[in-house]
C-alpha cells in the first residue's frame, strides 16, 4: 500500500525532474529562442482550397471594390513590422520579395495601353517595371563645373513604410448549392502617393497581383495574433477569414464609376454602408419563407 501512495509522487519527480533538463542547454545545441521546437514547416504550407464552383448554381453576385487603410487598429497586422522581425514581415515586404527576388507573384499593370485604368490581370510587370512605379520624379538644384545652379530630374524611390492602404477587388456571390453567401477576392493592389511638384496630391494602385497565385505565398506569411502566439495565423488565414476593416469604394454599375465620382466625402460614406446593407439584405431575402 506504502509503494502505490509513493508512485505519484516518484511520477511527479521525474516529470520534473525532465522537464528542468530540457530547459537546460547542452554545450553542442545552439540557443532555442522560445520554449520549444516550432513543428510546422512554413515551405509546405498551403492555402485551403476554393470549393469547385458552376455557373448554374450561382444564383447572385456583386462585385466589390474596397480600400484597406492599415493604419486603423484592426489591420496593423498588415502594416508591422515595419522590419522583419520575430520571423514576421509586413504584407508590402512579403508581396514585394515575391516579385523582386522569388518571382512567385506575377504583378500586371493598373493601367491599359491608353493610360485607362484596368485591373484584369492581362498586362503581366517585368520587375524593373514595378521598381518604376514604387518611385517618383523630383526635380533638384545642382552647381555645374562653372558654379551656376541648374535643374536636375531624379528618381525617387518610395519606401514600403509610405504606403498605408492597398485596394482588394473581390466578388460576392450566392451559391445554391451549398446554400451559402461567400466572398472571395480576385485581386490587391498597393496604393503608392502620387507626387506633384514634391507634393502629395493623392494615391494610385502600383500594380495589381493575382490573390489565387498570391494566396501560395500568403499561407507561409506568419501574422501577429492578438490573442494567442502558439495560434499561428498568416496572411491567407487573415483574408480567409475576413480579420480586417476595410470601405467599399465601387460597386459594379452601369457608368463603371466609383462611389467618389458622383458622391461628396461624406455622402460616400453613407453609399458604402449602404452597399453593405444592400448585401447583408439580399443574403437575408434568399433565406426569407
Amino acid at each position: 500500500m506504502k509503494a502505490l501512495r509513493l508512485l505519484p509522487v516518484f511520477g511527479l519527480f521525474l516529470v520534473t525532474s525532465l522537464s528542468s533538463k530540457a530547459q537546460v542547454l547542452d554545450p553542442n545545441e545552439s540557443p532555442l529562442d522560445g520554449v520549444y521546437s516550432k513543428s510546422i514547416d512554413k515551405s509546405n504550407r498551403k492555402p485551403i482550397s476554393y470549393v469547385h464552383l458552376r455557373e448554374a448554381d450561382i444564383m447572385w453576385m456583386k462585385r466589390i471594390w474596397r480600400t484597406v487603410d492599415m493604419r486603423e487598429k484592426m489591420n496593423h497586422v498588415f502594416y508591422y513590422p515595419t522590419t522583419p522581425d520575430q520571423g514576421r514581415k509586413n504584407l508590402m515586404t512579403v508581396i514585394m520579395e515575391s516579385i523582386t527576388e522569388s518571382g512567385n507573384i506575377t504583378p500586371y499593370a493598373p493601367q491599359d495601353e491608353n493610360g485607362q485604368p484596368n485591373d484584369m490581370f492581362n498586362i503581366p510587370m517585368t520587375p524593373e517595371e514595378v521598381a518604376e512605379t514604387m518611385s517618383y520624379q523630383d526635380v533638384t538644384e545642382y552647381e555645374d563645373e562653372f558654379g551656376e545652379l541648374r535643374d536636375t530630374t531624379i528618381n525617387v524611390p518610395i519606401g514600403l513604410e509610405e504606403i498605408t492602404k492597398f485596394q482588394i477587388k473581390e466578388e460576392v456571390f450566392f451559391d445554391k448549392q451549398r446554400s451559402v453567401m461567400e466572398t472571395r477576392i480576385l485581386g490587391i493592389a498597393p496604393l503608392v502617393p502620387f507626387y506633384s511638384n514634391g507634393q502629395v496630391l493623392g494615391e494610385q494602385p502600383a500594380f495589381w497581383i493575382y490573390f489565387p497565385e498570391a494566396r501560395r505565398v500568403f499561407a507561409q506569411a506568419e501574422v501577429y495574433n492578438r490573442q494567442n502566439d502558439v495560434h499561428r495565423l498568416t496572411f491567407d488565414d487573415v483574408f480567409w477569414k475576413r480579420m480586417f476593416a476595410s470601405r467599399i469604394i465601387k460597386e459594379t454599375n452601369v457608368y463603371n464609376r466609383s462611389i467618389q465620382d458622383y458622391k461628396a466625402p461624406m455622402d460616400a460614406l453613407l453609399e458604402a454602408e449602404r452597399i453593405k446593407e444592400d448585401i447583408r439584405n439580399r443574403e437575408h431575402d434568399l433565406w426569407h419563407f
